[in-house]
């Protein structure tokens, strides 16, 4: 270990390292603390279970990562990365019907987190202000309510424990994250946390897209309808690099899929509420076994709420709040959260008494959005909370159904329901009088009574 850290980051997958990156600049220099080896190229990681499935980087998370690290767009389109105007390239069935596929007003970036990890990965430890203590665990903080001096960590290959002292301890451990269980240890208050747990479980296969679809093919997503009464099912194709599909199937408790490989397409034709997705499927070659994950809970801690806050500890990411996937929220919010961690150093001041507190207000700010929209669903799911949802959560799906629906047949409306879901603005701008009065009329086009593929789509994936 080199000399003293003016940073530790604990966690070393893309919330902390882009977290070491915006403090290398201010504080010098940064060590990584990570349980796990971190590998070398687009290979998967132990410590990121979810990452076999679908991911996609909403325009406000992909602008937020170029800022930070300039010339990685680039890079992972050159490893095969797709960019996708939305929702021109998007085939979506909606609980309220097909989304037309209106002129771009976002982007997505998609492809597998193992190519976006290393990418991120590369472009981060390239600079020798930042260095990683790999196979590392942490045993908690050291210091006193008031003040966080650094944290108590353990090698696991069995050296003995040790304190690394830092003016800055950043908690980027995930779902994981002990952080509740440390403030408690250091005489402070737990955080109010609040879980929406539908039950989705998720299976997960790539395949090879028919030779006219590997180029450039539309995201096709067939959405459940959320319900109180029944479970949901969904499945989306997204297309990756190297020519592939990587297809995730999903659906709430009492409606999971298995992971038999046998079942995959059966789950995809009959229990969606469309065969779109195995129509497709029948003219592409799955490639691998089928991935499987339950890790899918919406958990927010907020810890910007705390009436005292230590100096020197902020946290950021999935340990602030994680996300249903389905969403494609996480890793945009991780994104927007490093880039206000490190608005909050600059305007505020390095080492200045109250630094903290402000950066963990900031950090807050973009994961409010994603939270609205992701539980504004998923608590109307059976068994999704304990009390079911209350007055205030069906106010908002009534109206943010309304809004979806609206959007069906009218693009004004869609762009800024895409705006906000992309995290390019804030969820106050769904309530502007425009949008509002928009909303009162509803749709201004009829409903699509078919999923909105392009003859040269239909072609290119084999259906003509």
């Amino acid at each position: 270990m080199s000399e003293r850290p003016g940073a530790v980051v604990l966690g070393g997958s893309l919330a902390g390292l882009l977290a070491a990156r915006v403090l290398a600049g201010r504080a010098g220099r940064v060590t990584v603390v990570e349980r796990d080896t971190l590998p070398d190229g687009p290979r998967p990681r132990r410590g990121v279970p979810q990452a076999r499935h679908v991911h996609q980087l909403w325009s406000g998370g992909a602008r937020a990562l170029e800022a930070l690290l300039p010339g990685l767009t680039a890079r992972l389109l050159a490893g095969g990365a797709h960019r996708l105007p939305v929702t021109t390239d998007m085939v979506a069935l909606s609980p309220h019907g097909w989304f037309r596929r209106w002129d771009e007003s976002q982007f997505m970036l998609l492809c597998t987190r193992d190519l976006l990890d290393a990418t991120v990965r590369e472009l981060v430890l390239a600079d020798r202000r930042i260095e990683v203590a790999g196979r590392t665990e942490v045993l908690g903080l050291t210091g006193t309510r008031t003040a966080v001096t650094g944290v108590r960590l353990r090698p696991l290959d069995g050296s003995g424990a040790y304190t690394l002292a830092a003016p800055l301890v950043v908690d980027a451990t995930g779902l994981a994250s002990r952080a509740p269980h440390w403030l408690t240890a250091l005489g402070l208050p737990a955080p109010a946390v609040r879980e929406v747990d539908a039950g989705f479980a998720y299976a997960t296969r790539l395949h090879r897209a028919p030779e006219g679809a590997q180029e450039r093919f539309p995201v096709v997503n067939v959405q459940p309808v959320p319900s109180t009464g029944r479970p949901g099912r969904g499945g989306v194709l997204m297309p990756v690099e190297n020519g592939h599909w990587l297809v995730t199937l999903y659906g709430t408790r009492g409606g999971e899929p298995t992971t038999d490989p046998g079942d995959f397409m059966r789950y995809a034709r009959e229990e969606l509420r469309h065969p779109v997705i195995a129509e497709l499927l029948e003219h592409a070659e799955p490639l691998t076994d089928i991935a499987y994950s339950r890790s899918t809970v919406n958990r927010r801690h907020f810890y910007e709420r705390l009436p005292v806050w230590p100096e020197n500890f902020v946290v950021l990411g999935d340990a602030v709040a994680a996300f249903n996937p389905v969403y494609g929220q996480g890793m945009s919010v991780a994104a927007r959260g490093a880039t206000a961690l490190g608005g909050a150093v600059r305007e505020h001041g390095w080492g200045r008494p109250g630094l903290a507190r402000r950066a963990q207000r900031a950090i807050a700010r973009p994961v409010a959005a994603a939270w609205a929209l992701a539980i504004g669903q998923d608590v109307f799911y059976p068994g999704a909370t304990e009390a079911g949802p209350g007055r205030r959560d069906r106010l908002l799906a009534a109206y943010v159904g309304r809004l979806m629906y609206t959007a069906t047949g009218n693009g004004r409306v869609a762009r800024r329901v895409t705006d906000v879901m992309s995290l390019e603005r804030r969820a106050e701008s769904l309530l502007a009088p425009d949008i509002l009065l928009a909303a009162a009329m509803g749709p201004l086009r009829p409903p699509l009574g078919m999923p909105p593929l392009t003859t040269e789509e239909r072609k290119a994936a084999g259906l003509l």
